[in-house]
C-alpha cells in the first residue's frame, strides 16, 4: 500500500479527525469538503501532523466533480488507497412534519453522496487492492424516532456497503462502514428540523456524549487495519446493536416511548 488516503467532509468535525489520525502515520491525503475555508484549516493541521496533501472543493451530490476529484489523486498522487465517504447533514422531525424536499436533500447527501463517491473512486481502488470506508451512523441501525428520512439515507449506506463487501471482496477491494452514534462534534450547523425544540434535543445529545470525533477517528484507524466490517465506535451503540439483533421488540417499545416522550415535549413548546 502506497498510503493515499481521500476523505469528503473533511472541513471539520469527524472528517478533519480522520484525515489527521492518518496524517499522523505519514500518509498523503486527498482532502474534500464544501467549505473551503475548513479544508484550508484541515490541510494545515495535516501538515502540522506530519502528513502532507492537497485540498478540492467538492459537493459530493454533483458526480462530476467526485470524479474530478479521482482525476486529481491521479494525478497528484499516482492513485488512492483508502476512500473514506464522510460527508453527511443532520436532520430531524417527525415523519409528517418532513417535507418531500427534506427527503430528497438527506437522500441526495447521505445515501447518494456514498453511491457516487464509491463508483467515481472505484476504478482507482480497483487497480490499488484499497479499501473503501463509508461512514453511516448508529441511526442506520436503531431507527431512533424523529429522524426517519436520516435513518434511511443512512441504512442505504450499510445496505450499500454490504453489498459492495460481497461484490468486491474478489477484486481485492476492502470495504468497511462506520456506525458511531451522537458525538460531540459541528453536525448541527448543517441541521435541517421543523421546530427548534426538535435541534435542541439533538444539541443536548451530542453534548451528552462522552466520546469525541477525534477518539472515533483513532477507534476507525485501528478498525480498518484489523478488517473488520462494521465499525461501530461507541461501547452503548455494541450493546444496542447486541439487544436489538436479539430482542428486537424490546427495542422498538422503548423507541416508542421515546417517540411518545419527544411529542409531547414538541406539543408544550409549540
Amino acid at each position: 500500500m502506497q498510503n493515499r488516503i481521500m476523505i469528503t467532509g473533511a472541513g471539520s468535525g469527524l472528517g478533519r479527525e480522520i484525515a489527521l489520525r492518518w496524517a499522523r502515520e505519514g500518509w498523503k491525503l486527498a482532502l474534500s469538503d464544501v467549505n473551503e475555508a475548513g479544508l484550508a484549516e484541515t490541510l494545515k493541521l495535516v501538515r502540522e501532523a506530519g502528513g502532507d496533501g492537497f485540498t478540492q472543493r467538492c459537493d459530493v451530490r454533483d458526480y462530476s466533480q467526485l470524479t474530478a476529484l479521482a482525476q486529481a489523486c491521479e494525478e497528484k498522487l499516482g492513485g488512492i488507497d483508502i476512500i473514506v465517504n464522510n460527508a453527511g447533514v443532520a436532520s430531524g422531525g417527525f415523519f409528517e412534519e418532513l417535507s418531500l424536499e427534506d427527503w430528497d436533500w438527506q437522500i441526495a447527501i447521505n445515501l447518494m453522496g456514498v453511491v457516487k463517491g464509491c463508483k467515481a473512486f472505484l476504478p482507482l481502488l480497483q487497480k490499488s487492492h484499497g479499501k473503501i470506508v463509508n461512514v453511516a451512523s448508529m441511526a442506520a441501525l436503531m431507527q431512533g424516532p424523529a429522524m426517519s428520512n436520516y435513518n434511511v439515507a443512512k441504512a442505504g449506506v450499510v445496505a450499500l456497503s454490504e453489498s459492495l463487501l460481497i461484490e468486491l471482496k474478489e477484486e481485492g477491494v476492502g470495504v468497511h462502514v462506520v456506525c458511531p452514534s451522537f458525538f460531540q462534534t459541528n453536525l448541527l450547523d448543517s441541521f435541517r428540523g421543523p421546530t427548534p425544540a426538535m435541534k435542541q434535543q439533538v444539541g443536548k445529545l451530542l453534548e451528552s456524549s462522552p466520546i469525541s470525533a477525534a477518539d472515533i477517528a483513532d477507534y476507525i484507524f485501528q478498525e480498518v487495519a484489523a478488517g473488520t466490517f462494521m465499525i461501530l465506535p461507541h461501547e452503548q451503540g455494541r450493546m444496542a446493536w447486541a439487544v436489538k439483533q436479539k430482542n428486537p421488540q424490546m427495542l422498538y417499545d422503548e423507541m416508542a416511548g421515546m417517540s411518545a416522550k419527544m411529542r409531547a415535549k414538541n406539543r408544550s413548546h409549540a
